[in-house]
């Protein structure tokens, strides 16, 4: 399986997101450019997740139907033809971090995923659960990892 390049201008890899970000700041996505996205890719998704939120695996974004031929977005943007699903919120769209006061830094995982196919996914989905379907179905992937504290 190939590797997709995903870099934020906001962050690098395994470094802090900024505040206007988080949840309870701004609330704005970060930007994110990708490249290396096969050729016969018809859709990409996006999906952001917190592995270390006390109640389990949280989602802070899933958008579907990216056009694969978009190699990024700015700050506070849905991707090109993506549709935002509702995040661990309740929300639809981007849900920046909010870990609980006073834990250490929780990791954010960015995940790109190049489709051969469009998928359907429910409004509101696990993380496990997207991953269950995203994980056998990808082409490529690729990942970047933010921290966060409050």
């Amino acid at each position: 399986m190939a590797g997709m390049e995903l870099s934020s201008s906001a962050f690098s890899d395994h470094s802090m997101i900024p505040r206007r970000h988080a949840h309870d700041a701004d609330n704005v996505s970060p930007p994110l450019t990708w490249s290396g996205v096969p050729d016969e890719a018809e859709e990409l998704v996006l999906l952001c997740e917190d592995p270390d939120a006390p109640s389990g695996t949280f989602v802070h974004w899933l958008v579907t139907g990216i056009d694969p031929r978009a190699g990024g977005l700015d700050a506070g943007e849905t991707p090109q033809g993506g549709q935002p699903h509702r995040n661990g919120f309740g929300e639809r769209g981007w849900g920046g971090p909010q870990p609980p006061v006073g834990d250490d830094a929780h990791r954010y995982f960015f995940r790109l995923y190049a489709l051969p196919e469009p998928v359907s996914l429910p409004d509101r989905v696990t993380a496990e659960d997207a991953h269950a379907v995203l994980d056998r179905r990808q082409l490529a992937s690729g990942t970047i990892v933010g921290l966060y504290q409050r």
